[in-house]
């Protein structure tokens, strides 16, 4: 008997063998906070964003940035002036970073490697809130909250190309590397697609039982849009043709989610629930929960460092914000 139930089961793993991605039978990790990084300051935060280039994270906070050396956790600096900040990214071949300034509608140019503010531009519309370069066509692209359009710049000119309509308060969004860029639209539960040559929206995808969709990543190998829902529900969306094809179960006020393309598996902070789920892409249209990693009430934005598998999650504790690093125990 014993004899026949291995051979069933070395048989349903060779027939499901190609449905399952490579990454799929890895063992499930263990996460846990490895570390507290103090930073000073008052105000809320928003963007948790990481410069490879310079090895360096960005917790945008109040009317600064502040910047932290990830190799060693302590403070590179500061990006000051920055009123009401929300987003921060980076052209590395160029030297240049961004950040979005809601209260003053504007956009901050500063220097990757001293952190010196080079010049700052006005958008083209009301409440910068995302902000993306996309390097391909060389183009940095705020997503106005207060407007409900996106302001298209020339980098490194910072020359208003255009001003696209879109239809709803846009949040976070993503490019494809190949003329597409998706974004969330948060108060009509729905994702539009903007071609990059066109200038203009091509497609609106509504998201039925998904409320209020915030973060965004996309998993550009399997053409899968990973979108966060405020009604605790990550769900999956065929980036072709806005099919909905999956979904899995979050926490509470979720802000941020991560597709980790080596490992196949989505990161999504939970703000309110103070969790990190963690779940395995088994094949395009298959997930499962892995685990709820405990965090700290308000940690909702994340960055994540694919090298180290440390995310990196800003919250209020105590009074004062600290960044909570997770990570696997093995690290």
């Amino acid at each position: 008997m014993k004899h026949t139930t291995r051979f069933a089961h070395t048989l349903l793993a060779l027939l499901l063998a190609p449905f399952l991605t490579p990454c799929s039978t890895a063992a499930t990790p263990d996460y846990a906070v490895h570390d507290r990084i103090a930073l000073s300051g008052d105000g809320k935060w928003d963007y948790a964003s990481i410069d490879a280039s310079q090895h360096r994270l960005y917790v945008t906070h109040g009317n600064q940035v502040q910047v932290v050396e990830l190799a060693t956790h302590k403070m590179a600096g500061a990006i000051t002036g920055t009123e009401g900040v929300h987003g921060v990214d980076f052209a590395p071949e160029r030297n240049l970073g961004f950040t979005s300034n809601g209260r003053s509608d504007s956009v901050t140019v500063f220097a990757l490697d001293s952190l010196a503010v080079k010049q700052q531009v006005k958008v083209s519309g009301k409440n910068p809130d995302a902000i993306l370069y996309v390097p391909q066509a060389h183009q940095l692209y705020t997503f106005n909250g207060g407007s409900a359009n996106v302001t298209v710049f020339d980098v490194p000119d910072m020359r208003i190309i255009s001003t696209i309509k879109v239809g709803g308060r846009p949040e976070f969004a993503v490019s494809d590397g190949a003329g597409r860029i998706y974004l969330n639209i948060e108060d009509k539960n729905a994702i539009e697609v903007i071609d990059i040559a066109a200038g203009k929206v091509v497609a609106h995808w509504p998201l039925a039982g998904c409320e209020e969709p915030t973060g965004l990543a996309l998993d550009i190998a399997h053409a899968r849009l990973f979108t966060i829902c405020k009604n605790k529900t990550a769900m999956v969306v065929d980036a072709r043709d806005g099919k909905h094809v999956a979904d899995f179960a979050i926490g509470a006020h979720p802000d941020a989610v991560v597709y980790d393309a080596a490992t196949g598996r989505i990161y999504v902070s939970n703000g309110d629930s103070a969790t990190l789920t963690v779940a395995q892409q088994l094949s395009p249209d298959r997930y499962r929960v892995l685990a709820n990693v405990p965090t700290a009430a308000g940690a909702k934005t994340m960055a994540f460092d694919p090298s180290t598998k440390y995310a990196y999650l800003p919250a209020a504790i105590d009074g004062t914000l600290k960044v909570l690093v997770v990570a696997p125990a093995d690290k």
